[in-house]
């Protein structure tokens, strides 16, 4: 009934042991434009190929999960414009009425966890959107986290959110938010927040080890790990901020919501910072796959020793 087909190189790699790091597909289809998109994706197998580690961008097409997109699927998605952006509560409908979709954080989430893939790098994870207590718009991402056993790397929560109410919904849901080597919850293009970080763990092992001691304790969920944008490739929180709110009173006036909210955004202030954004995305990305791939290297290495 349900079609999934698992790239050889993946089935491989899991048959022997070697690191795989799970991609999403929404950041080629509504996070960046083309050709910056395929280009950002190809530089990033290089990253995750160059650390002894294997990629596996996640899609539908045509109705089949695609567990490791081809170099020609991912050129094909990157070019193809009003692609279904695809979540838990559509990824059923998706691959019943055989459609070809990207998967959103949460989306990717199940099916990466499906494959038993356990590490998966992002940009940013979606979460509380402004002035979410009139209109209710939540991530299903944050759900995700308390239920599906992966391991997220991110810059953070993407700044155009209410991050402070994230980190309270996070908490609630009993996901654990880990910064990799500061105190400070960074902030997608921003290393800084002005918000305390929940837990701090200095190094890839302790956040592989805290996988599996989940894993033992048969606790539901995984952990989303926040990995600050390289200095040389951020735009300050106090530079970027009054950006994103002239950015969300544009989507107000022009009653943008749901789905479209984050791509509107993401284009408001990439053309606002006269593709100043855009650049850090992408060093961001790149930056989340090489720590996602020593944690992957690690999650195998600390298993070995239980």
């Amino acid at each position: 009934m349900i079609k999934r087909q698992i790239n050889p190189e993946v089935e491989n790699a899991l048959r022997n042991n070697i690191p795989v790091v799970a991609l999403e597909s929404t950041i080629i289809t509504h996070g960046m434009p083309y050709p910056e998109n395929l280009n950002m994706v190809n530089d990033v197998e290089k990253i995750i190929r160059a650390n002894n580690a294997v990629p596996a961008t996640i899609a539908i097409l045509n109705g089949v999960i695609k567990i490791g997109l081809t170099k020609n699927e991912v050129k094909s998605l990157s070019e193809t414009k009003d692609v279904l952006k695809i979540s838990r509560s559509d990824l059923a409908a998706a691959l019943t009425c055989g459609k070809t979709g990207a998967t959103t954080v949460s989306a990717t989430m199940i099916l990466a966890a499906n494959a038993n893939l356990k590490v998966f790098a992002t940009g940013g994870v979606g979460g509380v959107h402004l002035d979410a207590e009139k209109t209710f718009d939540i991530s299903a991402d944050l759900q995700e986290l308390a239920q599906t056993p992966v391991t997220v790397i991110s810059a953070g929560p993407k700044a155009i959110l209410d991050l402070s109410k994230t980190l309270e919904v996070l908490e609630t849901l009993g996901v654990p938010v880990i910064t990799y080597d500061q105190d400070e919850l960074p902030a997608f293009w921003s290393r800084s927040s002005g918000l305390k970080s929940p837990i701090r763990m200095n190094s890839a092992q302790e956040i592989a080890r805290s996988h599996l001691i989940r894993e033992a304790l048969e606790i539901p969920g995984g952990q989303l790990v926040a990995n600050p944008i390289p200095r040389n490739a951020e735009i300050s929180f106090q530079e970027i901020l009054p950006i994103i709110k002239k950015a969300n009173l544009e989507a107000k006036k022009e009653m943008v919501s749901d789905k479209n909210l984050t791509p509107f955004l993401l284009d408001k202030i990439y053309n606002l910072t006269k593709g100043e954004s855009l650049k850090a995305n992408i060093e961001l990305v790149k930056n989340n796959a090489d720590l996602a791939c020593k944690i992957a290297s690690c999650l195998i290495e600390e298993a070995k020793k239980i």
